[in-house]
């Protein structure tokens, strides 16, 4: 019940640790999701709970955690980095030095995932060449499950005329706006708000071109029956965040929603699906 309140609260995740008949349950909540008069009513509902199912009454505490002291000691060891054949995925606060042939993509991801580093991210980026070269183009593009907004802005860099980019985590969505202006990318072109698919099937006009899904293997299942609210017959679309030992189940689950996959590329223990419809 505690972990359901949690939820409901608007935690991202939990952890508990046990010892003899007791527990020690942490939920962690974004800071400016964090009002004082949800934290309370929250402990209240936990007392109630616990009268309710007559067991003791909880100790509840908060404690806010500075994420400076755990997100930004990484960037000491982050350089700029080569991915694929046209990306240059640079932090933002070095400045490259005689790689003017590739494409600059400038990046803070904050708390947020997608530095570039991960294999599935890299796949992405490498898949993504294969349908925008650079050269201008009306190609429509979503983004699910965003993070850092480096699969947008990468789409933008290489042509992409607009793109739709939606993440549950208000956090990552606020990371992803300042990346895109890093990058010189307009709020016009990059539309970027706190979602999931399904606001992107309320709130797009029309049909995407492509799409970018790098996220669990399970939320990808979950996805696919619903895919085709966003396609149209030419559409495309690149998943990853999917293990090796997950591909076959997920490739019956395309073919069977009319979803051919074109290529599948692997890195280490992971894999990403380029799919485009039957």
């Amino acid at each position: 019940m505690v972990f359901w309140r949690a939820e409901q609260l608007g935690c991202r995740g939990t952890s508990n640790q046990f010892k003899g008949n007791s527990a020690i349950i942490a939920a962690y909540l974004p800071q400016e999701q964090a009002k004082l008069l949800d934290l309370a009513a929250f402990a209240l509902w936990l007392r109630q709970d616990s009268l309710s199912l007559n067991l003791t009454e909880p100790q509840v505490a908060w404690k806010l955690i500075d994420e400076e002291d755990w997100s930004s000691s990484w960037k000491d060891h982050w350089e700029p980095q080569e991915i694929g054949d046209l990306f240059l995925v640079c932090p933002a606060w070095i400045e490259p030095q005689g790689q003017e042939n590739r494409t600059l993509l400038k990046l803070d991801p904050g708390v947020a995932f997608g530095t570039g580093g991960h294999p599935t991210t890299q796949l992405c980026l490498e898949a993504l060449e294969m349908r925008l070269d650079g050269t201008p183009t009306d190609a429509k593009i979503a983004d699910i499950g965003c993070g850092s907004g480096i699969l947008s802005i990468g789409a933008m860099l290489l042509g992409a005329k607009e793109a739709h980019a939606v993440d549950i985590d208000p956090l990552a969505v606020k990371a992803a706006k300042a990346n895109r202006d890093l990058n010189d990318i307009s709020g016009d072109q990059l539309n970027i708000y706190q979602g999931s698919l399904d606001s992107l099937v309320n709130d797009l006009n029309g049909p995407v071109d492509g799409f970018f899904c790098n996220i669990l293997a399970e939320v990808i299942v979950e996805m696919i029956p619903e895919m085709e609210k966003i396609s149209q017959p030419q559409t495309w679309g690149i998943l990853s965040g999917i293990l090796l030992e997950q591909a076959k189940p997920i490739a019956d689950l395309l073919e069977h929603h009319d979803w051919i996959i074109a290529t599948l590329w692997r890195r280490q223990e992971w894999c990403c699906f380029n799919i485009r419809r039957s």
